[in-house]
């Protein structure tokens, strides 16, 4: 994990100033000895976002000091991890949603136990999926247009925003040497 952790560190800057883009954040949580990235699949019902497949995370509230910890906070809320700030170690560039006109600050957790989990109501599936396999899937996605990006875990398809996320993970590890396994 190591390997990961030093390929993800970055200073933090938890501050998103983007006009004309609604702020969130999310939490890229890698654990286990065998890497795992946790996501979640939204229910059919939602309004937005429907049935896809994501990174625990949402819109600030007032009780956030800042996106880490609105990343934070809706990890504990949808997936029921009591992630900290120390297991932080770094974040990715912003993602920036064309549908719902979201710029999404990403957070990366590194540990090393896969931790309990249950999901609340906006959580359809906590999906526990294994990181070099996935990564291994990533293509363009010329459906969708330039810069965009698929992923698949078994018959699932991760697209859009989360897909560019996993991209910058996936170049991000790439200028290392390491075995993921």
């Amino acid at each position: 994990m190591d390997f990961i952790r030093d390929a993800l560190a970055c200073p933090l800057n938890p501050v998103l100033d983007e006009s004309g883009w609604r702020p969130a954040a999310v939490l890229l949580l890698i654990c286990g000895r065998v890497p795992h990235v946790i996501m979640t699949e939204k229910p059919q019902h939602m309004r937005v976002h429907a049935g896809e497949i994501s990174f625990p995370g949402g819109r600030p509230e007032s009780v956030d000091a800042d996106l880490c910890e609105t990343a934070l906070r809706e990890t504990r809320e949808e997936i029921g991890h009591s992630a900290d700030r120390r297991s932080i170690v770094g974040q990715l560039g912003a993602v920036h949603t064309m549908n719902s006109r979201f710029a999404i600050l990403p957070f990366v957790a590194v540990q090393e136990i896969i931790p309990p989990m249950r999901a609340n109501a906006e959580v359809e599936a906590i999906l526990r999926i294994p990181l070099k396999p996935l990564l291994e899937t990533l293509a363009a996605d010329t459906r969708r247009g330039k810069g965009m990006f698929t992923l698949q875990y078994m018959d699932k398809t991760i697209w859009g925003a989360s897909a560019r996320m996993l991209e910058q993970v996936s170049s991000r590890l790439a200028g290392r040497r390491a075995d993921m396994h």
